[in-house]
């Protein structure tokens, strides 16, 4: 059996991934942190479309939490392994920097930065033992454009895409490749609050994208497809920024 960790999976753009692996033949693991509702409708969606998961619950920014559950996954796999890493999880907390507190930054960059490397880190040991693997992170157009009243947001995606430049370097030569796609204006719960109707007049395809449309390129990624694409970020935005 083939398997795949996405963290974040339990809604948005994690949701979709998950779904979209299952016709890759992959085992998908549903990493969440609390909402245990929405990650058992996951589960039960990627049944209902013939794929098999499980639910796996551990906050990314916590390194114990971390160590702790993929360890044990591993004890419990014997010689199996995850080839196969979306690092989706990751929050918004969006203000001003001059009105910006520290734990707005530091939560910001916790979940989305130091989840990247906590998890990451966990899981690439037996990708380079194994000389395969797949692993996928979702920056945003923040990370690439910046964008105002993202500072922590963006500063958290920009420094995954240098990581994801960096480790590509550093691991290619055991057919491990990393990558990173970067959504623009999306419809999930992050952006329910944004207004689509003001601001898809500033996206030459005049609408907002849907997760499923991200996860295709997510899912290219994670297939053996891609097997000559590393160090790249793939910007999935309508056209807004190129």
């Amino acid at each position: 059996m083939k398997y795949a960790l996405v963290t974040g999976g339990s809604r948005g753009i994690g949701r979709a991934v998950c779904t979209g692996l299952v016709p890759l033949g992959y085992h998908v693991i549903i990493n969440y942190r609390s909402n245990d509702a929405e990650a058992e409708k996951t589960l039960a969606m990627i049944n209902q479309a013939g794929g098999t998961g499980e639910l796996m619950k551990f906050d990314v920014s916590d390194s114990r939490q971390v160590d702790g559950a993929l360890n044990r996954w591993n004890e419990q796999h014997g010689d199996d392994y995850i080839e196969v890493l979306v690092n989706n999880a990751g929050i918004r907390k969006d203000m001003l920097m001059m009105w910006m507190e520290n734990d707005s930054w530091r939560e910001v960059l916790s979940t989305n930065l130091d989840g990247f490397f906590y998890v990451t880190r966990a899981l690439l040991k037996n990708m380079l033992v194994r000389k395969y693997g797949r692993i996928i992170n979702i920056v945003s157009l923040s990370g690439i454009k910046g964008m105002p009243g993202q500072v922590n947001y963006s500063a958290a995606k920009a420094a995954i895409i240098g990581a994801t430049k960096a480790l590509a370097q550093e691991i290619g030569k055991k057919n491990v490749t990393v990558n990173a796609v970067a959504p623009g204006f999306i419809r999930t719960d992050m952006t329910s609050e944004l207004n689509e109707n003001e601001l898809k007049g500033l996206i030459p395809l005049n609408r907002f994208g849907t997760p499923e449309e991200v996860a295709e390129v997510v899912c290219f990624l994670a297939s053996s497809k891609s097997s000559y694409i590393t160090g790249e970020v793939i910007s999935v935005n309508g056209g807004l920024y190129t």
